[in-house]
């Protein structure tokens, strides 16, 4: 092996078709030559120099700040300067970055600058997220990796730019054009495949949250039905709007409604147990169908998992659970459309301290008021019959009515709480922070401080006679949601003061 920087000329486009392709083979030239080297050492006795390969960049630099149009939260920079960043994964970026570049070009009137950054890609990350080096190379060769290629290196995958905390230097005095870098978003993508035992590839725009094994057999149970042959015209229509139902392991199944597919029916991959957080996913082949994940119990698992999905740059996530009712006036099986989040889980306090406001998003709210009308059938004013919108308070700790009742009853009643539960406020908080819409709605399912604790029995037959309609209801606003422009879904709200172009 011998080390060699891949590094043609920069280049500058006014066209962004012509700025993805070069993006494109820059990217694709590095990956090739780190998997060529690679193949190289684990064939060989011997090992030659290190290799290196880097991540594609592209960069303006403008003296005029604005935009065409006002009404739009993205695709500017909001002073003058020169903005940078590294990029991955064209073939799963494509459609977003050729938008991001059209609208630079469009509100700047300036060329995009395309080149071959200082930032190594690392070989765990240019072999893909189904290589396992572990599996693959003897202990000797693993322990030998980083002498001869670059590994992931945290110190350049932070979140400054999400966190507000970025701060130009002599070493880098360029400002960020996204929130992510491209190690950023690579750790991601094999984190969610990790996690979630699905390619990135399949994930899509609109993502729902559960901690509820009921929620996503009863998606599950949806899915098949939706891809399955139908000779109903009116109930082909419908189906045909999704391509494909993927499931952990990344078995896939088409839709028998439709002749042609872009990619083939899998059986996938076998697996004896599911992973930690397993996601489903509905296609649509512009990737604006649905994602359900199970995250588990607790604000940990919500804050890990968000931190992912967001470097996928959904369109929007809402969380589907159950929790604690906390009026009299509520029963067991009322919604709770939340408004506002009491987040004593911790868990982002050092990212996003408590006294920073979680604010509600109008269209994720207006859109889970319709799907409550349409599902249930209650309107207007007897939608008070079902449902209640208020104050979410978020615990870390699962048996929070074991506390003293004085000192926490008196803070919730103080916050106006309505419902508490142990995820919502921690992924509605992620959803702002990295600027992705976000939602809760929850079901009652007990009520501690009125005597009717979770208890197994009852909880199992809350749970098989409430499921259905509330998951019908989550997917009826992804739908809602998905007949909104990327640029009127992508609120002005979710912007910071000194913001990325890219959303």
């Amino acid at each position: 092996m011998t080390g060699r920087k891949i590094n043609p000329k920069p280049r500058r486009f006014k066209d962004a078709d012509k700025v993805l392709d070069a993006v494109i083979e820059i990217y694709e030239n590095s990956r090739n030559y780190l998997r060529e080297c690679f193949d190289t050492y684990c064939e060989s006795e011997r090992n030659g120099h290190k290799v290196t390969a880097y991540y594609p960049y592209v960069k303006i630099t403008t003296t005029l700040a604005g935009r065409s149009d006002s009404r739009c939260s993205y695709g500017f920079v909001s002073k003058p300067g020169t903005y940078k960043t590294t990029l991955t994964r064209p073939d799963l970026f494509i459609d977003y970055y050729r938008e991001q570049f059209r609208l630079l070009i469009k509100n700047h009137d300036i060329p995009i600058e395309v080149g071959v950054s200082n930032t190594p890609m690392p070989i765990h990350f240019a072999l893909g997220e189904d290589f396992y080096l572990e599996r693959d190379l003897s202990t000797e060769k693993v322990s030998a990796l980083p002498s001869y290629f670059d590994v992931p290196n945290l110190d350049i995958m932070d979140d400054e730019t999400a966190n507000c905390a970025f701060t130009p230097t002599k070493q880098y005095p360029e400002r960020p054009l996204a929130l992510f870098q491209a190690p950023r978003v690579d750790l991601s993508l094999q984190r969610l495949k990790h996690y979630c035992g699905s390619k990135p590839e399949h994930f899509q725009n609109y993502v729902l949250f559960t901690n509820y094994q009921f929620y996503i057999d009863e998606f599950i149970k949806l899915c098949r039905d939706m891809m399955s042959a139908t000779d109903d015209p009116e109930l082909k229509q419908q189906r045909v709007e999704y391509c494909a139902f993927v499931s952990p392991g990344d078995k896939i199944m088409l839709n028998k409604n439709i002749k042609e597919h872009t990619e083939e029916e899998s059986e996938g991959s076998d697996s004896d147990r599911l992973p930690q957080m397993p996601a489903y996913h509905l296609k649509c082949p512009d990737k604006n169908g649905i994602t359900i994940i199970n995250i588990g119990i607790g604000p940990s698992n919500a804050k890990t998992i968000t931190d992912h999905v967001a470097a996928i740059r959904p369109h929007a996530w809402v969380m589907l659970g159950h929790c604690a009712g906390l009026r009299n006036s509520q029963r067991m099986g009322d919604y709770v459309l939340a408004h506002g989040y009491l987040r004593d889980d911790n868990v982002l306090d050092e990212f996003l301290p408590t006294g920073i406001p979680v604010p509600p998003m109008a269209e994720v709210q207006q859109a889970l008021e319709q799907a409550v009308e349409k599902v249930t059938g209650y309107e207007g004013y007897d939608l008070k019959k079902v449902m209640r919108t208020g104050t979410v308070a978020t615990m870390g700790d699962r048996n929070w009515e074991l506390h003293s009742h004085l000192v926490q009853n008196k803070r919730l009643s103080q916050s106006r709480a309505i419902a508490l539960d142990m995820e919502s406020g921690t992924i509605a908080a992620n959803g702002l922070r990295f600027r992705v819409l976000y939602g809760t709605l929850l079901c009652v399912s007990d009520k501690p401080l009125h005597g009717q604790l979770k208890l197994p029995g009852m909880a199992d037959s809350f749970y098989r006679q409430r499921v259905e309609q509330h998951l019908k209801i989550g997917v009826l606003t992804m739908q809602l949601l998905r007949d909104f422009s990327p640029e009127r879904l992508h609120s002005r709200k979710l912007r910071a003061f000194d913001e990325p172009a890219f959303r």
